[in-house]
């Protein structure tokens, strides 16, 4: 059984500006579904920070929200350690019942796992029925390709790329639809050179796909989930609405 949790964005428990605390975890309702997913009394879950640089704070950030919400151990797989051998990084991916990838340089991202051999250790990841998940580059990495925001982290560009993934999901994504209005633009300038369907997650709106079947989960109310096309000369934003049940994958991928 495949199983993959694409999250939009939304606030994770990072602090505050002022150093005050920390701003509340606003995908709770969204994680749980990767907690029921792995099926397991005391699921394991492993974060891999890649496009944070391996941040370690985001890192504790993780471990404390999922530890609270049924993780019973949460660990990270820095793969910026230059001492991890390719056996060390396999029995990682492989030994956990979920994985979480976090947001950050998705073009980072993807060139350190193709060069580490991660690309195909997660589809092995995949078949072997380990739940799949992720927010923004960690959502943009299961499909074909993604609209991203890469440059601003090497060059502070704010020009958007495409970004190729790992073809989990055949489609664009789009994450931040709502939160990063300039995205809407710059997908409909993506669309016109990519064929097939992207599909635009607001924050805090996740597609969840299991075994060939989709629905749209939310963890705020007004989140949304758009599949956008090309049609004979037409740009077309549909909305996919957030039900219980699930429908055929193939066919929401079908302009």
């Amino acid at each position: 059984m495949t199983k993959i949790i694409a999250i939009g964005g939304g606030e994770v428990g990072e602090p505050k500006e002022d150093g005050d605390g920390f701003y509340p975890v606003e995908t709770t309702a969204i994680d749980q579904e990767i907690v029921r997913l792995t099926e397991k009394k005391n699921p394991r879950l492993l974060f891999i920070p890649t496009a944070s640089y391996d941040s370690v704070d985001y890192y504790e950030r993780i471990k404390r929200h999922f530890t609270h919400i049924g993780f019973s151990e949460v660990n990270a797989l820095y793969l910026s350690e230059k001492s991890l051998t390719k056996e060390q990084i396999k029995h990682a991916i492989l030994s956990h019942d979920a994985i979480y990838v976090g947001g950050g340089n998705t073009l980072r991202m993807m060139n350190v796992w193709k060069k580490l051999g991660v690309d195909k250790l997660l589809k092995q990841a995949l078949d072997n029925n380990i739940v799949l998940a992720g927010l923004s580059a960690g959502s943009i990495c299961w499909f074909s390709c993604g609209n991203s925001d890469s440059r601003k982290f090497t060059s502070g560009s704010s020009k958007l790329i495409k970004v190729t993934g790992l073809g989990f999901i055949d489609a664009l994504h789009c994450p931040h639809y709502d939160a990063e209005p300039f995205r809407q633009d710059d997908l409909k300038r993506m669309m016109k050179t990519t064929p097939g369907a992207a599909i635009a997650l607001d924050n805090c709106a996740a597609l969840e796909v299991v075994d060939g079947k989709y629905r749209i989960v939310t963890s705020k109310s007004g989140a949304k989930a758009r599949k956008t096309y090309w049609r004979r000369g037409e740009y077309v934003v549909e909305e996919i609405k957030a039900e219980a049940s699930y429908k055929n994958l193939n066919e929401l991928l079908q302009k």
